[in-house]
């Protein structure tokens, strides 16, 4: 699971649409092939396709937002079960899925580790995955490493949960597919270029993964 975490501050969009993805994709090669007059009009229209672009996305995103929010306002749920996580990690983990109206509504995970923790939010729209939070935790010490095993080593530090590096990714799913990925941290940053699919097909097997474990 760790490979799916990558350092930086970024922002992705995807799935604009297919049409608009093909028409941009063309102009971007138009404008690094064509004469050097006419890069400031190519430029211009490329710019306005990209706030229509990012205007067509936010009204994506209301409904998954409202989505979030309207989940996390229950002041109670019809059902909560808490299942254990075993084999994915070596120190576990643990799940708890929370129905409203005896529909599943959000699932949350941990996924323990010596060096840190994963938690994973998956949020549910109509019966399919609309959001997912992932925060990685990344101890500053192993969660062992001790105030005797700081004297020990002639260290600074012990294991201290508050001092752990925290990176939030948010992804936005409609229909099925990622639309947009957000991750913020205190790094440099690294996408590679599969890594949009790469993280929709991980957060998707997880997930089959947590509800086989609900059964």
């Amino acid at each position: 699971m760790k490979n799916r975490f990558l350092y930086g501050i970024f922002t992705v969009l995807i799935g604009i649409s297919t049409g608009y993805a093909q028409n941009l994709n063309h102009q971007s090669s138009v404008f690094f092939t064509t004469k050097r007059k006419d890069t400031g009009e190519i430029k211009k229209r490329i710019e306005e396709q990209g706030i229509i672009a990012f205007k067509s996305l936010e009204d994506r995103l209301k409904p998954i937002r409202a989505n979030f929010k309207r989940i996390n306002s229950y002041a109670k749920w019809s059902s909560v079960k808490k299942k254990t996580i075993e084999g994915e990690t070596a120190e576990g983990g643990e799940a708890v899925f929370y129905y409203a109206d005896k529909k599943l509504k959000k699932v949350i995970a941990r996924y323990y580790g010596e060096t840190g923790q994963i938690l994973m939010e998956y949020y549910l729209l109509n019966g399919q995955l609309s959001f997912v939070l992932e925060k990685e935790y990344r101890y500053n010490r192993p969660f062992f490493y001790d105030a005797k095993a700081m004297k020990d080593h002639n260290d600074t530090e012990a294991f201290d949960l508050n001092k752990s590096e925290v990176i939030t990714t948010r992804n936005y799913f409609e229909n099925g597919n990622i639309i947009m990925i957000n991750n913020t941290t205190g790094r440099g940053f690294n996408i590679s270029a599969d890594y949009t699919s790469e993280q929709e097909k991980n957060l998707t097997e997880s997930f089959k993964k947590l509800m086989k474990l609900a059964e």
